[in-house]
């Protein structure tokens, strides 16, 4: 059996909860090689997943062994760096979100994989789910006509980590018990997160929009708030997309623990609107000539998992399909929404993409 050769940049917590587990238990993969700093805490990794290679230099992990694909596991602001080594060296890459921090990183990063033919993937789960391909689907055959208005709000029990404080009952995730948790400092320091809840969030449910509507950001009004952090908490964008459409986009990281996370989005156009809800489970489509649909989905077909994402990247690596279903492309129009509005956040006038 062909195995896809995979290495690891960066390997905390999420890298440790989900993605080496689920890659570990399939028998066409070989965990190749694993690269993060901290001898312990790599040795730690590498004997608990059976990595073949260690590494504290990426630089030289890429170029001393031979790998097929790179999962990019690292702080925000240095997936532009190691992505583009990985994609340089001819390898496919999944990065996590968001896939830049910057706009002008993230279309460097798209067009190299593009001019390279290589797969480039961001692991946004939920659009995994069968509910949200379905609306992909509904939207992508003109189910609400010519998109006019939009409306995405993301909200997550995440206050503890955007204020630098430690994440109680953080689950294991795959791994069952737990390698590490969550570092705060990659969650609430500006110049290693480089931002708060847009960049460690909202860049899941823009993502999803951009995946799902095909919008183009154009020009991004913000207005943000970080109490008791370093970072925002809170985010209100007012959105002028290309085309002549218009949206909000909100963010909050204050749900209580406990609580499940929101997403929210309501898309409505021409001949209808489209109602997509992950917290309360709905796929709704209403139409103004009373063609309306209402999905019947169980009370949990929105609970966020992460199993989707790397099992389309290993089947594309090995060539098993051509369907990438978070490609590069939506979350770079994520990073450019995202960008223009921390620069908007700042200079209190909108901003162009």
């Amino acid at each position: 059996m062909k195995k896809a050769r995979i290495g690891f940049i960066g390997a905390g917590w999420w890298a440790t909860a989900n993605h080496m587990p689920l890659l570990a238990a399939r028998p066409d993969v070989e965990l190749t090689a694993v690269c993060r700093l901290g001898a312990a805490e790599l040795e730690q990794v590498r004997s608990r997943f059976g990595f073949l290679h260690a590494y504290e230099d990426y630089e030289a992990m890429l170029r001393e062994v031979e790998l097929d694909a790179v999962f990019v596991v690292s702080p925000h602001t240095l997936h532009h760096a190691h992505a583009r080594a990985a994609l340089e060296r001819g390898l496919h890459v999944l990065c996590e979100k968001p896939l830049c921090t910057q706009a002008a990183d993230a279309r460097e990063l798209v067009h190299l994989a593009e001019r390279r033919g290589l797969h480039l993937l961001v692991p946004y789960g939920w659009h995994y789910k069968p509910f949200i391909q379905e609306a992909k689907r509904r939207l992508d055959s003109g189910a609400v006509g010519d998109i006019q208005y939009v409306l995405c709000h993301m909200a997550s029990p995440i206050r503890s980590l955007l204020r630098g404080e430690t994440m109680p009952n953080v689950a294991g995730g795959q791994a069952g018990d737990l390698v590490f948790s969550p570092d705060p400092r990659t969650w609430a320091d500006p110049d290693v997160a480089g931002g708060g809840y847009g960049h460690a969030q909202v860049s899941h449910s823009s993502g999803m929009l951009f995946w799902l509507s095909g919008l183009q950001p154009r020009e991004v009004y913000a207005r943000m708030a970080a109490p008791g952090a370093r970072v925002d908490l809170y985010d209100a964008l007012s959105v002028a997309f290309d085309g002549g459409a218009i949206g909000t986009v909100s963010g909050a990281g204050a749900v209580p623990p406990g609580n499940g996370f929101q997403v929210d989005l309501r898309i409505f156009g021409s001949e209808g609107m489209l109602l997509l809800d992950v917290e309360r489970a709905r796929l709704e489509l209403r139409r103004h000539d009373g063609a309306d649909v209402a999905l019947p989905l169980e009370p949990d077909a929105g609970a966020y998992t992460c199993e989707g994402p790397p099992a389309n990247f290993i089947d594309l690596v090995l060539g098993r399909t051509t369907e990438n279903h978070a490609p590069g492309w939506a979350a770079l129009r994520s990073v450019e929404l995202l960008d223009a509005a921390y620069r908007s956040a700042l200079s209190g006038r909108p901003e162009a993409v």
